[in-house]
């Protein structure tokens, strides 16, 4: 909502092409140089010099402070009273809205300075760490299912005690996450909506004042942010590094008035543009169990990598059907989290459970420590405390890429059936030349009932930057949308689902080569792919869809999430845009 006060002087021309003495348009290097006007800020339609950019920071956070004292409610009566100020002189701009809001503040008066982080600091784009408890959800008192299954050990409950029947479980209704309706159909809208909070002044004045406040246009700060993160975007694709660096700092100015989820993701992004320009690439992989931990408080924030273990299992749990001696290779091991539910659907089969063997693959630790052998050791636990035969077998490699059939040591005549399962892993093979077919080649040669895979439904492995970038940019700003419902979520395990997924966007702008890993690819480039190398879709049930769409209810009653069917495999989406894809596949030659 805009209104023109009626004193204001006329807007300024473009700041691209001002009019000078002799008729021509000036440069923006002549403005800069008459006017000492910040060069990129005059683009989006603010007149700040840069000697001012430190004091006008500063008043961005009081300003900040100021509003967010403001309760949600109490504005209406005094919306009809409300006065806009020029905001193109942003720095007398910023001086009157503080002055609305506490007028015994003088002119000018505020916090300390505060310097400017440098764009080298990593801790001015994420938040440190903080240390937080691992909880698991206890959905042991909801009926998932309201009408009957085709299979009495149907997967009931699979986002449940996800850590071995972890006893810090607490009831599910204290546990739904609360979700706004919002629309993905664009960046600034999507992430905008629900930030476009009213201001209360009771706290500052008594309820019969009239005297008039400032709404701040959250949305068109959003639009401006995406334009400037375009702009840096295109710029680094031209290889105009100067002017990226100075949108980069644009774009960090523009990140600290946008709350909510736009300002988070452009801040991910501004890291990620900053260290692609200085060539600051990741020295060395973050540590892994520093990673899986990342991983968890994903797991546990929102219904993500649930769906995905859920729809895998279910599928995997109808191929062993009937079988006696069942055995899954994991190419995803890490904690161990997607198997406890599948081992105690196995454990209420008709007849008895069969006997399980598991085999869990995964990266070296960095302490040496074998990780993979814990996990194992809860397993076996959890096995006995349910009565099911159960063996464990760890695998450490490097890259799936240095599997062999061999070594997995699969023994066709003590077991009835395999399954070999994927979630989140094959895009880094994307990364190696030849490395997705070796390891196509090797599940191939395993002869698997079924193989699972779990991706992320998005193209971020294309040749041309500015492509990848956008499409990593409409997908992430949906991811931390859809992150921004989940207010009963903690904020320390909301914080760091944010920073595994500004690993994510790090790896995908900054990186290049062998070091971008983050490769991801749609469920049409997979199914290509997998079609080459002789598997054919093995079609997920509608049991799985079923009970994946029960799942998505516990999460505030699956408002926002979307589950779909696309030609026998399943996708999880916030509204309209797919985010996570399940497929199971076999091979052609054992129809």
């Amino acid at each position: 909502m805009k209104r023109e006060h009626s004193q204001l002087d006329p807007p300024p021309p473009p700041p691209s092409c001002v009019a000078g003495p002799s008729g021509k348009g000036k440069t923006w290097e002549e403005e800069q140089t008459d006017g000492g006007m910040d060069e990129l800020l005059a683009v989006l339609g603010y007149n700040v010099r840069s000697s001012d950019m430190v004091e006008v920071a500063q008043k961005i956070e009081q300003l900040e402070e100021a509003m967010g004292a403001f309760q949600a409610d109490g504005i209406n009566h005094l919306a009809s009273d409300t006065v806009h100020y020029d905001p193109s002189n942003l720095c007398t701009w910023l001086e009157s809205m503080l002055t609305e809001f506490n007028p015994t503040m003088p002119a000018g008066l505020g916090l300390d300075p505060v310097p400017a982080p440098s764009v080298f600091d990593d801790s001015s784009f994420i938040a440190p760490a903080e240390s937080s408890t691992i909880t698991s959800l206890d959905f042991s008192h909801q009926r998932v299912l309201e009408e009957p299954s085709t299979s009495d050990y149907d997967l009931k409950a699979i986002p449940g005690k996800a850590m071995y029947g972890a006893n810090n479980s607490q009831n599910s209704s204290n546990n739904y996450l609360s979700l706004s309706s919002a629309s993905a159909s664009s960046l600034s809208s999507s992430t905008t909506t629900r930030e476009n909070k009213r201001l209360k002044t009771s706290e500052f004045y008594p309820p019969e004042s009239t005297r008039p406040i400032v709404l701040a246009d959250s949305q068109e700060n959003g639009i401006r942010l995406v334009h400037a993160l375009m702009a840096c975007a295109e710029a680094v694709q031209q290889n105009n590094l100067t002017l990226a660096e100075a949108f980069v700092k644009q774009i960090r100015f523009l990140a600290v008035s946008q709350a909510g989820a736009m300002g988070k993701v452009a801040t991910h992004f501004a890291e990620a543009l900053a260290r692609r320009i200085y060539g600051l690439y990741p020295q060395s992989p973050i540590d892994h169990s520093f990673s899986e931990l990342l991983e968890m408080q994903f797991y546990e924030t929102c219904p993500y990598l649930k769906f995905a273990h859920f729809t895998a299992n279910q599928a995997i749990l109808e191929a062993f059907d009937g079988k006696r001696r069942v055995h899954v290779i994991d190419f995803s091991m890490n904690q161990g989290m997607q198997w406890p539910a599948l081992m105690q659907a196995l454990a209420l089969r008709p007849g008895g459970p069969p006997a399980f063997r598991l085999t869990g693959i995964g990266p070296p630790a960095a302490d040496n420590t074998d990780q993979l052998q814990q996990v194992g050791w809860k397993l076996a636990q959890l096995a006995e405390s349910i009565h099911v035969e159960f063996e464990y077998r760890g695998f450490v490699a490097n890259s799936l890429a240095d599997l062999d059939a061999s070594m997995l040591e699969i023994k066709p005549s003590e077991v009835d059936s395999v399954a070999v399962n994927s979630v989140f892993e094959l895009h880094k093979l994307l990364a190696q030349p030849g490395a997705i077919d070796k390891v196509l080649s090797v599940v191939k040669n395993i002869k698997p009932d079924i193989f699972t895979v779990a991706e992320q439904e998005a193209n971020h492995n294309g040749p041309v930057f500015l492509d990848r970038f956008t499409e990593s940019l409409h997908y992430y700003s949906t991811m931390f949308d859809s992150l921004e419902g989940s207010v009963n979520s903690p904020e320390n395990h909301k914080a760091m689902t944010e920073a595994y997924l500004g690993n994510q966007i790090c790896n995908v702008v900054a990186c290049e080569g062998a070091d971008r890993v983050e490769r991801h690819e749609t469920l049409a480039q997979w199914r290509t792919r997998f079609g080459s190398a002789g598997f054919i879709p093995a079609h997920i049930g509608s049991n799985a869809y079923k009970q994946a769409s029960m799942l998505l209810a516990l999460f505030a009653g699956g408002d926002g999430y979307k589950v779909e069917e696309n030609n026998g495999c399943l996708t999880l989406g916030w509204y309209t845009r797919p985010l996570i894809a399940t497929s199971a596949w076999k091979l052609a030659a054992k129809r």
